[in-house]
């Protein structure tokens, strides 16, 4: 049987601003976009390529916005991603990479390639470079 994570959801304050960000600024596809009540209002996104998408909501779930931490997207080159996502207005930090022990700015490395962003609410983000031959 398998088991294939498809959908997370992100808790956020504003449905339609987090949904532009994530749109405009970031480059999801928004794949769902309801209002189920007066309550309840829900957004699917995907990140061009994945199989995995994320929800934002109102009257759906009870997580406090910006308690998430970690959540990776998988790039082939995180130079080119970082700059695509700071020319959109994205706030990023700089390129490090870890060498197994410590982090840096500079060098390369298999898999070792990383820049940290958060979203409107605070919800942390990472791109992690991943070789183009894997």
């Amino acid at each position: 049987m398998d088991f294939r994570l498809e959908v997370v959801p992100i808790p956020g304050s504003e449905v339609d601003c987090a949904k532009g960000s994530y749109s405009e600024q970031i480059g999801f596809v928004v794949d769902v976009g309801t209002q189920i009540d007066d309550e309840m209002r829900l957004v699917q996104l995907t990140p061009p390529g994945s199989t995995c998408s994320i929800y934002l909501s109102t009257g759906i779930l009870d997580t406090p916005p910006g308690v998430l931490e970690g959540l990776q997207l998988v790039i082939p080159e995180v130079d080119a991603a970082g700059a695509e996502v700071l020319e959109c207005g994205v706030e990023i930090s700089d390129i490090e990479h870890f060498d197994g022990r410590d982090w840096k700015s500079g060098g390369t490395g298999e898999w070792s390639g990383f820049a940290f962003f958060s979203d409107l609410d605070g919800n942390g983000w990472v791109l992690q470079e991943r070789p183009a031959h894997d």
